[in-house]
């Protein structure tokens, strides 16, 4: 086998464990299923540690949420992924949720896009009745969260 095919081989197994291809001939359509199957819940897992109180609001649902979301979308790590999904069920997110995604982005600048960086500049969010405010690396609450 040629290191093409090789490539081509190991691309399609790749698609096929993120979901967004066939399983490749020759490997046993069940077993990558299962390969497929364990790696979501390991990424769902890392998201869910970086991002509690958004795993916390979809409580026992929160693993097969993200597993639905996550279908297709290649990984960028436990932050970018848990930023985006919560950029997409925004509107269903409680006030918990809401503000470590606030947060988040009082100290990153983030596109969706290319990786997170630091802010430099001040930053405010609002959530609710509370304020957040970056200066200086620092995140101040102002108000009062209901958490």
């Amino acid at each position: 086998m040629s290191r093409e095919q090789l490539a081509r081989r190991q691309a399609a197994l790749i698609a096929a464990l993120h979901g967004t291809g066939p399983v490749p001939d020759g490997f046993d359509e069940r077993l990558v299923r299962a390969a497929a199957d364990a790696l979501a819940r390991k990424r769902a897992g890392a998201v869910a540690m970086h991002w509690p109180q958004l795993r916390h609001e979809f409580g026992p649902k929160w693993t097969d949420e993200f597993r639905r979301w996550a279908v297709g979308r290649v990984g960028h790590g436990a932050l970018r992924d848990g930023w985006d999904f919560a950029r997409t069920y925004v509107d269903r997110l409680g006030e918990g949720a809401r503000l470590e995604l606030a947060e988040r982005e009082v100290v990153w600048r983030y596109d969706g896009v290319r990786p997170p960086r630091r802010r430099w500049a001040p930053a405010l969010r609002r959530v609710g009745r509370t304020v957040l405010v970056q200066i200086g690396g620092r995140v101040l609450r102002l108000g009062r969260a209901r958490v």
